[in-house]
Order: structure tokens, then C-alpha cells, then sequence
């Protein structure tokens, strides 16, 4: 089959790509970039993904633009519901590359990990497949999890800390000292 596969980023690439391959399938990458916040993550995150690419001879289709303020327009005041609302921005705009491409089906490395949530993706991707007219490819690449994470610490790959939005990076990162402070 001829499958456009989303990417999020070079790491979660690895294992997915060596499925599809190996199924015989022929594949195309497409990077989203909305999403990911700060811009420089945004970039670091495409140079790692485009590096791997060229080494695995993998086409990769990079999204224009860098449109922070829509997905931030869409998910505020709706922080808890922002995954799927991504989940269904990035599909959606794979779907539409794979049915301008006349691709088979496309699928996401987002069922790579082991940090999201397959049935919402699976429902969002099923979703949009029957809008578009193109199937969604539904996999659980998540028994190579730990294959990805070793072979991109062997090639020396950037490896995100975060998902990508804002609300991620501060669900990493921000400790709330007053409410964890003892009185």
C-alpha cells in the first residue's frame, strides 16, 4: 500500500517506518507544525526528523507555516479536550495530503506512544477517514517502543521531553511550589 504517515518528530519515526517497510508497504512522511511550541522546538524537532529522513531515504512533506496562535485560538478555554482537538487538526490535515496524494491510507506515529491515547486517536483518525474518503491505518506500534528509543539514542537523534503544545511543556515542567509546600 502506498501510506502517508504522519510524523511527529525523527524518534517516534523509527519503529513505525521499520513496520510499514517491512510490510512492504511504500511510505511518505508529513511533519505538522502548529502544534509544537516553542518555534525553536518546532525547528530543532524538523531538523532531527529531516536528518533521519535523508538517512532513511524517506520523503517527508513539511508543513507551511507555523500557525501558534489558530491552535491556541482552538484549545483555549477548552485545555482539557486540547489533545483531541490536535489529534483531529494533524489527522486532518494528513488525510487531506493522503487523498490530494491518492495514498492508500495514512496513519500516525502518534501510536508509536506509549503517552497518548490510542483509542481517542483511533476514534479521531476513523473519524476523518470516513469524512476524507481515506482510511485510517490503525496500528500499535507501541511493542518497538523501546527498540525506537535505543536506536535513536545510538544515532545521537534530539529527543523531546514533551509532546509539543504549550500545555504539555508545562505539564513537564512546572512544579506548583505553593500547592506542594507544607504549612
Amino acid at each position: 500500500m502506498k501510506i502517508l504517515l504522519h510524523t511527529c518528530c525523527g524518534p517516534c519515526t523509527i519503529y513505525p517506518l521499520k513496520v510499514l517497510r517491512d510490510a512492504g508497504d511504500e511510505v511518505m512522511g508529513f511533519f505538522y507544525r502548529h502544534n509544537i511550541h516553542p518555534y525553536t522546538e518546532c525547528l530543532r524537532r524538523q531538523e532531527t526528523l529531516e536528518k533521519f529522513a535523508t538517512a532513511q531515504k524517506l520523503r517527508v512533506v513539511i508543513q507551511d507555516g507555523y500557525d501558534m496562535e489558530g491552535f491556541i485560538r482552538n484549545v483555549a478555554f477548552r485545555e482539557k479536550e486540547r489533545c483531541r482537538y490536535c489529534y483531529h487538526d494533524r489527522l486532518r490535515a494528513a488525510a487531506l495530503i493522503a487523498r490530494k496524494g491518492k495514498f492508500d491510507a495514512f496513519t500516525s506515529t502518534l501510536l508509536y506512544s506509549r503517552f497518548q491515547k490510542h483509542d481517542m486517536i483511533q476514534a479521531v483518525g476513523e473519524s476523518i477517514a470516513k469524512e476524507t474518503g481515506v482510511p485510517f491505518l490503525y496500528k500499535d506500534f507501541r511493542d518497538g517502543w523501546r527498540e525506537g528509543i535505543e536506536v535513536s539514542k545510538e544515532r545521537g537523534m534530539y529527543r523531546q521531553p514533551y509532546c509539543g503544545c504549550i500545555y504539555s511543556e508545562k505539564d513537564r515542567y512546572y512544579r506548583d511550589t505553593q500547592a506542594s509546600a507544607t504549612p
